[in-house]
């Protein structure tokens, strides 16, 4: 089996599985993922990540040009935005889960690092999340407000809209992303309760122990 085949296989077995657990509906959400050439594979736009085709992904070459398959999802500038700032970089990942959409929509929330400090987990996996403001889906313009972080942060949120996360492979991209569904979720439990999150000095434990980017 090549390498490219293999990928294409785990884009589409990931994706059922995210689909499968509910954290991402419908035709919702994208994957894009680097090939051993340089290029991409991409999902295509319109697609459910419960029954997508291998042999249906959008493939882009190491120029970024759209070699086979469907046309892509109309997101790729978070992709592509990712990409150019994040060099190491290896997929993207892009959900409309359910808790990270609701913890983006609350008015309190710190833009800078819109996740709590709960767990070492979320910290090891994500450092600081950002969110990011409204923009109508397809817009170039989410590609700009990622790019003007220059690459400091491997994962935002845009609000009303969903997370997106960046690793060095699929599979990393998948447990960051799960990790930061699981976080928003045990933050929208505990609001109101008084809960007890890590201390600044436990926090700067973490990051120094694991070398978290924690600007």
């Amino acid at each position: 089996m090549s390498s490219e085949t293999k990928l294409r296989e785990d884009i589409c077995f990931w994706a059922a599985s995210l689909f499968q657990r509910g954290l991402t509906g419908g035709a919702s959400g994208n994957i894009s993922a680097r090939t051993e050439d340089g290029g991409l594979l991409v999902t295509p736009t319109g697609s459910s990540f419960g029954r997508l085709d291998p042999a249906r992904l959008s493939k882009f070459d190491a120029s970024g040009v759209l070699v086979s398959g469907d046309q892509p999802t109309k997101e790729m500038p978070l992709h592509s935005a990712f990409y150019e700032t994040r060099k190491g970089a290896g997929a993207v990942l892009h959900l409309h889960s359910t808790h990270s959409v609701a913890l983006s929509m609350l008015p309190d929330i710190d833009p800078d690092n819109m996740l709590p400090p709960l767990t070492a987990y979320s910290i090891m996996r994500l450092g600081k999340v950002k969110l990011l403001p409204f923009f109508v889906p397809g817009d170039p313009a989410m590609g700009g407000a990622l790019r003007s972080l220059g690459g400091r942060r491997s994962a935002v949120v845009l609000a009303n809209h969903g997370p997106v996360v960046a690793s060095r492979d699929l599979e990393a991209a998948v447990y960051a992303m799960e990790e930061l569904e699981e976080t928003a979720k045990l933050a929208l439990l505990l609001r109101g309760a008084g809960s007890i999150g890590l201390t600044p000095e436990q926090i700067s434990a973490v990051v120094t122990k694991f070398e978290v980017d924690w600007d």
